[in-house]
């Protein structure tokens, strides 16, 4: 399979951050990255498909979390490169990374495939762990790990000072809605994750899809707002589906991520897994009960 044609990124400056914005706005298999300059050393955060082949220089590459989209300019760097001690292995092995997609076999081969071949990834053995509250003081400016967890285990955020700057990663506020569908994701410390973002007061917060840098605390918790809605969608969605008992199989079949026209072979699963999640916590709720093995019903 070709390799994705890259485009050039563009820049765009927030204090003494420079946000490197992806084809597309940064849209998928686009994202935006994150350089930071110090006196000492410079930074880059998740070096994306656009970058490949022109990504600036760099003392330190860090990682978000372990997904090809955030991953693919890794080539380009033979630097120390840094990722949360939950994505570690995912980040080491691309083997690892594909069977956190939990995929059927014939697809994991094809996605094994296509992360080597469009998203050049490889295995970075040489890749070290981080945890919530490292930091990296680049001489005058520092780069402080803020463990974000339920998208992937080791999701992290990155608040940069003295800039005021967050870079939330993938809680990318997009009318998609918070993705947990992968086999390590979490619903429950995804919402966690969103709750913390909210907690912390800066000037500027960086998405790496679509929607950019938002700028004001209060601008910042409105989208959030709308983006934590997209869960409350999908519990009301369920909710009404289970008017009736019903399986996981029909529920999933019934969908609460992906719309209609959507295919592929990684749909059943993140459809199944979301709404486990979901169940579980409805359940735990008292406002769904299992009226017998294995279906389901709203009370």
């Amino acid at each position: 399979m070709p390799a994705l044609a890259t485009t050039a990124y563009t820049e765009r400056q927030y204090g003494g951050v420079t946000v490197l914005v992806g084809a597309e706005l940064g849209a998928y298999p686009y994202a935006n990255s994150v350089l930071v300059r110090g006196t000492a050393e410079t930074l880059l955060i998740d070096p994306s498909l656009s970058l490949v082949g022109t990504a600036p220089a760099a003392d330190v590459v860090l990682v978000s979390h372990a997904h090809e989209d955030h991953v693919a300019g890794l080539a380009d760097h033979d630097v120390p490169v840094r990722v949360h001690e939950e994505d570690l292995a995912a980040l080491r092995s691309r083997a690892v990374m594909v069977d956190g997609y939990g995929l059927p076999p014939e697809a994991a081969e094809r996605t094994h495939a296509m992360l080597r071949d469009r998203f050049h990834v490889r295995d970075r053995t040489d890749a070290a762990g981080f945890e919530d509250g490292t930091v990296f003081d680049l001489g005058g400016r520092t780069v402080t790990v803020v463990h974000l967890p339920g998208h992937t285990p080791g999701h992290s955020g990155f608040l940069i000072e003295p800039d005021g700057f967050l870079f939330v990663a993938d809680i990318d506020l997009t009318s998609f809605g918070p993705y947990y569908g992968d086999v390590g994701s979490s619903l429950t410390d995804f919402e966690a994750s969103m709750r913390r973002c909210r907690e912390i007061g800066v000037r500027w917060y960086g998405t790496a899809h679509q929607k950019g840098v938002i700028e004001g605390a209060g601008e910042f918790s409105g989208r959030l707002d709308a983006f934590v809605g997209v869960v409350e969608k999908r519990d009301a969605a369920l909710l009404a589906f289970l008017d009736e008992p019903r399986t996981v199989e029909e529920i999933a079949e019934h969908r609460l991520v992906y719309r209609p026209h959507v295919e592929g072979p990684h749909v059943e699963p993140v459809e199944r897994r979301t709404a486990v999640q979901h169940l579980d916590r409805l359940l735990g709720t008292g406002r769904v009960t299992e009226v017998e093995q294995g279906r389901f019903r709203a009370t």
